[in-house]
């Protein structure tokens, strides 16, 4: 199918084969991209001779402040008193108080000021490109992360007092660890305690029927397990880049089954895992073939009922525009819309954006062009290292130095079984989303059409999530903008996966909800802040009666079949997409 949004890459490229090799010689990370944003750095720190200064300066109180230190503790030891300790730290890395004790409190004290200097480094220069910038700085705290000393089993008074009581044995278990790893990776096996978890068996096990499968999606329908039902159903579009699972995963967490349980009925794709046969899948292809399909099997199954559609990340894009190209055709079916930690705006995208840019989008195109596909590793790897600390450094530590296997849990097993993406559609997305931001702006094509936001009028329940280094929450939050929905806003404490499956009864959860209503003002993140009220426990609650109050009154679940007439049911629920691997 041919696509309104294509690429600007020249069709043909001679030169795609040496491209390609190039990518894969520098692991799909462009190091033109690198070098012109460390040149851009050095060039104009070199003619900035007061913020050099500013940074001797800033090296020689610290040298000061750490021979003070030192010399310190050493009067002290030589007096018999207790060396002085450095005060406790909101650092996760030194939160043991061995870190703040001689000799070990030098280590810490040599890192944290080694950390503030090329913070500062790394800011402020005068003249550099605010992306350039952005990247010297997450270069600067990879490589300051890769050298902390909490890595070095000599120098981590952690690991050296659990190899003192373990007489090494911490040492030889994370030896042990590091070779079963190594070997899994290189045969392509799966990684240490998946096995525990299996799809259909103990996640995505929420009872349904796949009642709709074209070549992209199977349409998953869920049984009804209330006496009663809300007429309206709600259709739910997850993220292509992983399975669709993360909203289904042990019964005690999944979302899937906590709506059905309050009394609605479900609907949700499961995408297909693409092959090098499907590089001419775009972005238009997942929203005919996805969503627009999807909702005309809804209908005829539930007929005469609008619907709730709900997208989680790129799934939440998609449905937006989905939304805005129904909202321009007079297509009322939706009744409203709610996105999940999904951006509508790319301007502000975090830290993912240190990835996307010309010189990046083009090796990923070179190498895509050969494979057909961008492969599940290669997204996995660059999620990694937005959050090293916990998905490397940390497990270093924790299960090669000290011994101490992490158990594998639903969550980590569904990080694991990753999908791909194709090459048309990857391109598409990277390029008219990040790149040009073309959606926001009024320039995305629908259909050889623009599409508009401000054209949404349907009540919008929007979710983001604190510490998301994927959407950040103020990027979600700038759908206020250009929609004049009446929009509540939900702001919950946790991650991009973590701050959204937040089951009732987690510990620690808590988060802030806000409505402004069609017409009212627009209040900045900041104002919102201010006005929007603290609850304690699961944003799903709040969700739920948001839903129930957009509804219509309950009726008997018995009404609503399984695939009805229409679309008899073809295999249960997970379906098979869903088990397709890389």
């Amino acid at each position: 199918m041919s696509n309104d949004n294509t690429n600007d890459k020249p069709a043909g490229d001679p030169d795609n084969a040496t491209h390609a090799a190039w990518a894969k010689a520098w692991s799909h990370l462009s190091p033109e991209s690198a070098l012109m944003a460390w040149t851009d750095w050095a060039s104009h720190l070199a003619v900035s001779p007061h913020k050099r200064a500013d940074l001797l300066q800033l090296a020689q109180r610290q040298f000061e402040q750490m021979m003070a230190h030192l010399r310190d503790s050493l009067d002290s030891l030589a007096e018999g008193n207790t060396p002085p300790e450095l005060p406790a730290t909101d650092d996760r890395r030194f939160s043991d108080p061995a870190w703040g004790q001689y000799p070990f409190s030098l280590l810490r004290q040599s890192f944290e000021m080694q950390t503030h200097w090329w913070d500062q480094a790394t800011q402020g220069v005068w003249g550099v490109d605010s992306g350039h910038q952005k990247f010297v700085q997450f270069a600067a705290r990879q490589w300051l992360e890769a050298m902390s000393p909490t890595h070095f089993p000599l120098l981590n008074p952690q690991v050296l007092e659990r190899t003192r009581a373990e007489e090494g044995n911490n040492l030889a278990r994370g030896m042990s660890y590091l070779i079963d790893d190594t070997m899994r990776r290189l045969a392509g096996e799966v990684p240490a305690g998946l096995e525990d978890f299996k799809v259909g068996q103990n996640l995505a096990i929420t009872p349904g029927k796949v009642v709709y499968r074209n070549a992209l999606i199977e349409l998953i329908q869920y049984a009804p397990s209330t006496p009663d039902v809300h007429p309206e159903p709600i259709l739910i579009v997850p993220a292509w880049i992983m399975k669709y699972y993360i909203l289904d995963l042990s019964p005690q967490n999944s979302l899937i089954k906590y709506l059905v349980e309050q009394g609605h009925t479900v609907f949700c794709i499961s995408w297909n895992n693409p092959g090098k046969e499907d590089r001419h899948l775009g972005m238009d292809d997942y929203l005919a073939q996805g969503i627009d399909e999807a909702l005309a099997a809804i209908n005829a199954i539930v007929p005469k009922q609008r619907i709730h559609a709900a997208g989680y990340c790129l799934g939440g894009t998609l449905l937006s525009i989905a939304a805005a190209a129904l909202a321009r055709d007079g297509d009322d079916r939706l009744a409203s819309v709610t996105l999940l930690a999904a951006q509508t705006d790319f301007s502000e995208p975090g830290d993912l954006s240190l990835f996307i840019n010309e010189s990046q989008i083009a090796l990923l195109e070179a190498q895509m062009e050969e494979t057909g596909y961008l492969r599940a590793d290669q997204m996995g790897g660059a999620f990694q290292m937005l959050r090293s600390y916990d998905m490397v450094w940390s497990r270093l530590t924790q299960e090669y130095l000290l011994g101490d296997r992490r158990p594998m849990n639903d969550l980590m097993a569904w990080n694991a079984d990753g999908t791909n993406m194709p090459a048309a559609m990857h391109s598409q997305y990277l390029r008219r989303m990040y790149l040009y931001n073309d959606l926001s702006g009024g320039r995305y094509l629908v259909r050889g059409r623009s599409i508009s936001l401000g054209d949404i009028t349907v009540p919008i329940f929007c979710v983001g999530t604190t510490t998301d280094h994927v959407a950040p929450w103020r990027s979600v939050f700038k759908i206020h903008l250009f929609s004049p929905a009446e929009i509540t806003f939900a702001l919950t404490n946790g991650g991009h996966n973590a701050g959204i499956v937040s089951e009732p009864g987690r510990p620690r959860r808590h988060y802030r909800l806000h409505t402004r209503q069609q017409g009212e003002r627009y209040l900045a993140p900041d104002e919102w802040l201010e006005t929007a009220g603290r609850h304690e426990g699961s944003w799903w609650s709040s969700w739920v009666a948001w839903l129930n109050e957009h509804s219509g009154p309950p009726m008997k679940s018995s009404r609503v079949a399984l695939g009805g007439k229409r679309h008899p049911p073809l295999c249960n629920a997970p379906g098979t997409y869903v088990l397709k691997a890389c």
